[in-house]
Formats: structure tokens, sequence, C-alpha cells
């Protein structure tokens, strides 16, 4: 399970999620990536099952990068307490994931095998996804300039 080794603070305030993800928004590494289109808050579990679900499709085949990492800290009070004395400890680690931000790119395979591979990936993630390609983000990317 991904978590950060050390954070200067244990508690973190929930934040919002305005606009678009500013960085983030291409693929790096890979050739094909998957897309956020919605805002949210990723689970380490869900990262690690989507990464496996990748991985066990592609069979060895090709290279996985994962671009999100949670540094987030959701906290959770114990059930049945009553309310006040502070906030609750540290149940789990969350990214922040905004619409057009990539969060797993493959590459080193065919373009159909990497299609369902990030197909099951986005079933295991709360968000929904599109698939995209590395040459078509570039181009438009260009155009716009």
């Amino acid at each position: 399970m991904l978590m950060p080794k050390r954070v200067k603070r244990r508690r973190q305030m929930r934040g919002r999620m305005k606009g678009k993800a500013m960085r983030g928004n291409t693929v790096a590494y890979g050739e094909f990536g998957l897309m956020a289109t919605e805002p949210g808050w990723i689970t380490s579990n869900q990262i690690e099952a989507a990464r496996v679900a990748m991985t066990r499709y592609i069979r060895r085949g090709g290279q996985v990068w994962v671009d999100i990492f949670p540094h987030k800290p959701v906290t959770q009070r114990p059930a049945g307490t009553r309310m006040g004395s502070g906030k609750g400890a540290p149940e789990y680690w969350v990214a922040v994931v905004k619409p057009g931000r990539v969060m797993f790119e493959i590459a080193g395979i065919d373009e159909s095998i990497a299609r369902e591979a990030l197909r099951l990936a986005a079933n295991k993630l709360p968000v929904k996804c599109k698939f995209v390609k590395a040459e078509d983000l570039k181009s438009a990317e260009g155009g716009e300039q």
C-alpha cells in the first residue's frame, strides 16, 4: 500500500478540487495513458488494485507507470464516539485527482491490449476515465500555441 515515508503534519484539511489539472496532464513516459475526466480522491488501495489489474492483463509484456501518489491523509473517528474531543486519527491515504490528470501509463504493447488493460484499471477507480494516446496529446498541445 502506497503512503509517504514521513509527513510534516499528521492531519490535513479536506481542501477542494476546483479546476482542471495543470500538471500531470500529458502522457510523459509511455505511449498510452488513462486520464481522469472528473475530480475525486483515489485511495492507495484503489491505485494498487488498478495497477495489479493492468499488469495481470498484459502478462509481463510492456511497462506500466503509476503517475499519482497518495499524499493526503484522511482521518476517521471511531464509530459510536460522542461529538467533540478533536479530530480523528489518520485512517488511509488518498491521491487528489482533477479532470485531465493522467494517472497510469503503458508502453511496449499494441493499442488493443493497452486499451483493454486500461479499461480494467478504470473499473477499479472511483472516477470516470478515458483512454489517451501520447501522440494525440502532443499534437493537440502543439496546435494551441
